[in-house]
């Protein structure tokens, strides 16, 4: 039996992959949207954090 018949079986299973999908792209919009509209200064500062000791 292929994996795909047991998810067949599960009432509602189309929502999970809906809502997987759905968090992916918020959260891509909102990540783009926040680099876009940070302060360069600011993010040079945390470009390099890791080289600071």
């Amino acid at each position: 039996m292929k994996f795909i018949n047991y998810l067949e079986k599960i009432t509602g299973v189309d929502i999970f992959g809906l809502s997987s999908l759905t968090i992916f792209f918020t959260f891509f919009v909102v990540m783009t949207i926040w680099v876009m509209t940070a302060d360069k200064r600011a993010l040079d500062k945390i470009n390099h954090l890791p080289l600071d000791n």
